[in-house]
């Protein structure tokens, strides 16, 4: 159970940003005892992975706070999110961490399967991301998008380190990222229907004359 909400976390944190979870993963392997990968997922704690992994993060750390390009970059992360989300997923669920002592058992039939779970939960995080942006862009006349980001970016952090250190406080971190993802799509709306409001009493005061 708990091997599934560390992959539950981290799937999560690729769906915010790609390359946090990665990142965390090999490091984390490479020179703590707070996870060991095995043999398979070795990869990920490679000098030379970390390193493509850490440009990749500093191109999009950079790109998903300029407006307009964020846009760009959510769309080239529609293919990117999942795939690190899967990636994610099936590394955790095979791991020895902190918590989770013998994962042997765990998906060892259908080892593909831990990948495709990770990546549909990251592709439905990302689809939240992308359609909560926009509202914050419009409603911030782009100033919000450096903000956002950057919290994302601190969340996808905080959820990496928690989904190995501590899992069982992953499903708290989820409820917290769809309250807010509720609330933001309810401030939308609330805006159309304002926004409407005002046109049809502007259209209702006009007279032609």
């Amino acid at each position: 159970m708990l091997e599934s909400l560390t992959g539950l976390g981290l799937a999560t944190s690729a769906g915010l940003n790609a390359y946090i979870p990665l990142l965390a993963i090999g490091v984390l392997a490479r020179y703590t005892d707070l996870i060991t990968l095995p043999d398979n997922w070795a990869w990920m704690e490679n000098g030379w992975t970390l390193a493509i992994v850490a440009a990749l993060l500093a191109i999009e750390f950079v790109a998903d706070k300029v407006p307009v390009v964020d846009h760009v970059n959510d769309v080239i992360q529609t293919f990117v999110r999942p795939t690190a989300g899967g990636l994610a997923f099936g590394a955790a669920s095979s791991s020895e961490t902190v918590t989770v002592t013998d994962p042997g058992s765990f998906f060892t039939s259908h080892q593909w399967v831990p990948i495709v779970v990770g990546g549909a939960i990251s592709l439905g995080v990302h689809g939240m991301k992308a359609a909560s942006r926009p509202v914050i862009n419009a409603s911030t006349a782009g100033f919000g998008a450096p903000v956002a980001s950057t919290i994302e970016d601190i969340a996808s952090v905080a959820m990496s380190l928690v989904a190995i250190i501590l899992p069982v406080l992953v499903l708290l971190f989820i409820v917290l990222l769809f309250v807010a993802f509720w609330w933001m799509m309810r401030r939308r709306r609330r805006r159309k229907e304002e926004k409407a409001a005002a046109r049809w009493a502007q259209a209702q005061g006009y007279r032609p004359t």
